[in-house]
């Protein structure tokens, strides 16, 4: 088993403030970057910060904090799961800038997430992670968590969203139910 780093004690972890959103975007648009994808514009950046102070809000934060700069979060909300009867903490995003890694970080924020999952009486904490991201794989499975290769991700989005909500997306296999 590895030794657990552990965080430099001049770095603090906790819930974002309004304050540090727009820090929180710029690393958003790092991890953009990162997984190849393009990052928010400047009304997405809007909206975020809408969705941060909606009451109740959309999603919860936690941001890594060194020297008065965010430099790491992580995004989270909460799922029900049927099965077991019990919400679920679903991660959205975790990033640690590149020249942060290898310190702990990543490690403590799905530590302080897993206690946040617990306390709230979660019977599961769910993330996702790319499939040619092995070094992210490889972290996660040393943390116990198990990577479900028989599931996969559904998405709709953009015009195919507005045409499902509309009923006019494909052919209906079954004329007889309706919208």
């Amino acid at each position: 088993m590895t030794q657990a780093r552990r965080v430099p004690v001049e770095i603090a972890i906790r819930p974002a403030r309004p304050a540090d959103l727009d820090q929180v975007i710029g690393l958003i648009r790092a991890l953009a970057e990162f997984e190849r994808l393009p990052g928010p514009d400047g009304a997405a950046a809007a909206r975020f910060h809408a969705d941060f102070s909606a009451d109740p809000p959309r999603f919860r934060l936690l941001v890594a904090e060194e020297g008065g700069e965010c430099i790491a979060y992580a995004l989270y909300f909460f799922t029900y799961s049927t099965f077991l009867a019990r919400p679920s903490l679903y991660l959205e995003d975790l990033f640690v800038r590149p020249d942060r890694r290898s310190r702990g970080l990543g490690r403590a924020l799905l530590e302080r997430l897993a206690r946040v999952a617990v306390e709230s009486g979660c019977g599961r904490f769910e993330w996702t992670v790319l499939d040619w991201n092995e070094r992210a794989q490889k972290f996660y499975r040393s943390l116990g968590a198990r990577i479900l290769s028989e599931w996969q991700v559904c998405r709709v989005d953009g015009e195919a969203l507005v045409a499902l909500g509309s009923g006019t997306a494909g052919a209906r296999s079954d004329p007889s139910v309706s919208k």
